[in-house]
């Protein structure tokens, strides 16, 4: 069930790096859904091809490490030989643990920076000469850390903050034929990160109370986010990340009882 007329990206080719699980697996599969031929890349071969056959039977499921310019850039040109230029790609490989910045070594930190940051670097610088211009859009999958400072994550906040300025940048240099937005995503149920982060029903209690919306988004919410940004409906949006979070990024929801007014 979606947002979205039927046949919305037909004749469109679609690349998703990182997009064998979590929430790039399901923007993959809502871009499939709509029509859309796909291709996910992953560094675990057997996960990209059974992420492949969850998407359809035309899905291919390629694999690659985005902190390795020529093999991503090896891995695009096998889908642009395949299926044509592309219209769409998406940057959303990702790595991120929790620990102080005096309890992580210098190679810890340059590892979530490689991934997130040079692979998306990588995976945009990569794509562009096979991208299907004018018209064609890239979407990086940032989080909220890119604006929010948080604790225990000074390696995802640097990376992300830079991701969201190579969006801005790279929607600079690029438009008017490319547009380069972000999705920046909330507390999203079923990924392994939130997993992570809230392991027990009263950790979650306390990430819903202090979200706006009062509970997590699902991955489908993020999926049609993705399709809006490369949709029609969105020909004049570049350099833009969209906040998909359910308020959690506004403030903290669970200092306010509205009910009791200013007592």
């Amino acid at each position: 069930m979606t947002t979205f007329r039927d046949g919305l990206l037909a004749r469109k080719t679609a690349f998703v790096a990182g997009g064998t699980s979590g929430i790039n697996l399901g923007i993959a599969q809502r871009f499939a859904q709509l029509g859309a031929r796909v291709a996910v890349c992953g560094r675990n071969p057997e996960k990209a091809a059974h992420a492949a056959r969850s998407i359809g039977d035309d899905a291919l499921g390629l694999s690659a490490d985005v902190r390795d310019y020529a093999a991503i850039r090896a891995c695009m040109e096998q889908v642009a030989g395949r299926f044509g230029p592309m219209d769409i790609v998406v940057s959303g490989a990702a790595g991120n643990f929790l620990a102080p910045a005096l309890g992580m070594s210098a190679n810890a930190f340059r590892t979530v920076v490689d991934i997130d940051l040079n692979g998306t670097f990588n995976v945009f610088r990569g794509c562009h000469d096979l991208l299907n211009r004018p018209g064609a859009s890239l979407i990086a999958i940032t989080a909220g850390q890119a604006v929010n400072a948080m604790a225990m994550q000074a390696h995802a906040c640097a990376a992300k903050a830079g991701i969201n300025q190579l969006i801005r940048t790279l929607a600079l240099e690029w438009g008017p034929d490319v547009r380069v937005t972000g999705i920046s995503p909330g507390p999203i149920a079923g990924t392994e990160g939130m997993a992570r982060l809230a392991p027990d029903p009263a950790t979650r209690a306390k990430h819903d109370a202090r979200i706006a919306m009062k509970r997590w988004g699902e991955i489908g919410e993020i999926a049609d986010a993705a399709v809006f940004l490369c949709s029609p409906a969105a020909s004049y949006i570049t350099g833009a990340i969209l906040d998909v979070d359910g308020g959690s990024g506004v403030g903290d929801a669970s200092r306010l009882d509205v009910g009791q007014g200013l007592a």
